[in-house]
């Protein structure tokens, strides 16, 4: 919903940690390879994915216990890098040979989906081999493009402010439910006279929460079938973003990308900053300090633009076993034992059986259901568009001027127009 801190960041992260060690674990459960039926009736699945190594040994738990109450279909699986996992998808795609099922993000539905390659998943719902009952907050329909249920959620998360919260309680800074963009920048100068401390990593990159802000204004990001805002609209943005680190309010980029792979909060650059809420234990291993979730500023003191999603499963068009395709991503969202086998690594889990059967011990985690939950009770939440083809291609766009502007090589008329440029053409098909 991972690209800004987008909704693959933390994937990203976690993959650099891999080793030729995540490769073999791989091999050992049957990496590539075609999917098929054997003498025996034993049907065969191919499932790929991208993370690390700790994602990697928790989904092979699930799925021995797959196998072991389908004794009849057997999982071959492949995880990659996410870049890794894209190329290597891409590939198989345009040689006909994609995974029968496979992790995806909203990002790439409309693509694929005209691309002919994601399976329409309605049909098996129909057939009572894959139940869409029991989702939090709307996720059920999550997946759904132009009446087609091509992805079905494992996970949520939702953007938030992750602060450092004795620095915020120093600055004398309470962020509360329902405050204004007024009242934040407010906040910042405050933690930056008080404090010492930018109040922000900075907002350049952060493209969902532009997004949100987009949404707060009757916009988004995008729309069924382009971009949903206009030139005129990313120059505000990002002429505020570099005055923002002008005034000391936001982090120095140069700064922050000397301090990276660590984060600006963590590293002591910025009191907070603006990220997926289950990332929050990132922070909490980098840093030495305690770190809590802040609510979304508003422009009317109501209105966040939020929504809940997140990682999903989606089947391959070619798949020669829809049935049991079905019946496995059936399993990964609605058996409670999976969800404590995987935790929150995916997200919080989407339905409210896993949700009840992972009861988190530690105070992040805890924070983190606590957050999920305070967004459905408060009725912020509302339905995301899904992206259209080219989404992923404009996302990395943006990413990637942004931080060249937030590094002083571009201008910010230079930024936007490049933006769009590259974004018209991705968008074009």
């Amino acid at each position: 919903m991972g690209t800004s801190r987008n909704v693959e960041r933390r994937t990203v992260l976690k993959a650099a940690g891999a080793t030729a060690v995540t490769l073999g674990l791989a091999a050992t459960t049957g990496c590539g390879g075609d999917s098929g039926t054997s003498s025996d009736g034993t049907v065969t699945i191919r499932y790929a994915w991208w993370g690390s190594e700790d994602r990697a040994e928790r989904i092979n738990k699930t799925i021995a216990l797959f196998e072991k109450k389908y004794p009849k279909i057997k999982v071959k699986t492949d995880f990659q890098p996410y870049l890794d996992f894209w190329k290597k998808f891409n590939t198989q795609a345009s040689g006909g040979n994609p995974p029968d099922v496979f992790q995806n993000a909203i990002g790439f539905l409309r693509k694929y989906d005209a691309k002919n390659v994601l399976l329409d998943l309605s049909e098996q719902v129909k057939a009572g081999n894959l139940s869409t009952e029991g989702f939090r907050a709307g996720l059920a329909t999550f997946g759904e493009v132009d009446g087609k249920l091509l992805g079905v959620p494992v996970g949520s998360n939702s953007m938030a402010l992750v602060i450092d919260k004795p620095v915020y309680t120093k600055a004398g800074v309470k962020p509360e439910q329902g405050w204004t963009w007024d009242d934040f920048h407010a906040a910042m100068a405050k933690i930056r006279d008080k404090t010492g401390r930018a109040g922000d990593s900075g907002m350049y990159g952060v493209m969902y929460l532009y997004d949100l802000y987009l949404r707060q204004n009757g916009k988004a990001f995008f729309k069924d079938d382009g971009l949903g805002f206009t030139e005129a609209d990313l120059t505000d943005w990002w002429t505020k973003a570099k005055q923002g680190v002008q005034d000391g309010i936001y982090a120095d980029a140069k700064k922050v990308a000397q301090v990276k792979p660590k984060s600006a909060v963590s590293a002591e650059l910025a009191a907070g900053e603006f990220t997926w809420d289950n990332f929050t234990v990132r922070y909490t291993s980098e840093g030495k300090s305690e770190y809590g979730l802040a609510p979304i500023p508003t422009t009317d003191g109501k209105k966040t633009g939020q929504y809940l999603g997140s990682l999903m499963l989606s089947g391959s068009k070619r798949t020669q076993h829809p049935k049991e395709v079905a019946q496995f991503i059936d399993f990964m969202v609605h058996e409670p034992e999976v969800a404590k086998i995987m935790g929150y690594d995916r997200g919080v889990p989407a339905t409210q059986a896993q949700f009840d059967a992972f009861k988190p011990t530690d105070e992040v985690n805890k924070s983190i259901a606590a957050y999920e939950e305070s967004l459905v009770a408060s009725g912020v939440l509302e339905p995301i568009t899904p992206h259209p083809n080219g989404a992923d291609i404009c996302e990395s766009a943006f990413l990637r001027i942004a931080e060249e502007l937030a590094l002083g090589t571009r201008s910010v008329d230079e930024a936007v127009k490049q933006f769009f440029t590259e974004s018209k053409t991705a968008l074009a098909g």
